[in-house]
């Protein structure tokens, strides 16, 4: 109670989202109730977003340490649309890298099912793209190395190639560094390569795995709106693993709040708002204090296995 009195002196306007918190978010069929996609003037149509379709029935991950199983994550069931921007929050431990791992096929040894597209999820695939808080560049590459070593796989023509890094290194704004080297990169410069990187194969998904994590203040911010550009001009569906309540909200159609000790879900809340949005706004403000008031009702359990 004293909590969410301090949260909502924040902001004296701050009203209960009625509706758009359901801890169940199930329909009468059983399946997730999903919001449509919003239609953003002067990017392609939410109609024309095919590929992309996530289903997780009955994930679980556990952990052997020494004699023990340690549960990380339990239940999750989860359903995300074409072309959507899934934001994930949780407390330190709650599993949320991990289930990232298990979507982008790092890791086969779960319980439940992964489908994309119609398809189980057993490892890695070139359908699948994902951005790490570093950069991960090769520093003995330059930037067009890098972006094109992930097109090794195809047999893509050479000049194919050299026109798909071309195009995105002009999504992320990056034209004129083609063969600068890592180190001769800002921070906020080597993470656009390396979403470039992941996003060259045209991936149904791309997964960021708190990418904008490492980055001061004002560069995050910057990135934040580079983000939400890039996703309305190509619709990938993208699932967005962070700490940040602010960038959650500003960037996601819908916000997962997970819980720990096992890993799973707590809550989900839909933003019914158009991109690109204005993070001033008091819907956006209200909906931040209502996740906050979510993430601080569950206290951590330092006792259990904290899981990444």
């Amino acid at each position: 109670m004293v909590t969410q009195m301090a949260l909502r002196a924040l902001n004296p306007h701050t009203t209960r989202l009625r509706g758009w918190v359901d801890a169940a978010m199930k329909s009468a069929s059983g399946k997730p109730d999903v919001p449509p996609l919003r239609e953003v003037e002067g990017f392609p149509p939410a109609a024309q977003v095919e590929a992309g379709a996530l289903s997780i029935r009955g994930l679980g991950k556990t952990y052997r340490i020494e004699d023990r199983e340690i549960p990380v994550l339990s239940d999750i069931d989860l359903e995300i649309r074409p072309g959507h921007f899934v934001c994930i929050v949780g407390p330190s431990g709650c599993g949320k890298s991990t289930l990232l791992r298990l979507i982008v096929g790092l890791d086969n040894d779960y319980s439940g099912d992964i489908i994309l597209d119609g398809e189980r999820i057993t490892a890695t695939s070139l359908d699948r793209g994902i951005v790490f808080q570093d950069h991960r560049l090769f520093p003995w590459m330059r930037l067009d190395e890098n972006i094109a070593l992930a097109l090794q796989n195809h047999d893509y023509s050479k000049a194919e190639k050299s026109r798909r890094v071309a195009d995105y290194i002009r999504l992320v704004n990056l034209s004129g560094f083609e063969k600068a080297y890592p180190h001769q990169l800002s921070g906020g410069m080597a993470q656009r390569a390396a979403i470039a990187r992941a996003l060259v194969n045209e991936p149904k998904i791309l997964l960021l795995d708190e990418p904008l994590g490492a980055l001061d203040a004002l560069t995050r911010v910057y990135l934040q709106k580079e983000l939400q550009r890039i996703w309305l001009e190509r619709r990938a569906t993208m699932i967005m693993v962070t700490h940040d309540v602010d960038e959650a909200v500003f960037l996601g159609d819908e916000i997962i709040i997970m819980d720990a000790h096992p890993g799973r879900i707590k809550h989900s809340v839909r933003i019914d708002l158009p991109h690109p949005r204005d993070r001033t706004s008091r819907q956006l403000q209200e909906i931040r204090e209502e996740i906050l008031v979510e993430l601080i009702s569950t206290p951590p359990e330092p006792d259990h296995l904290e899981a990444v």
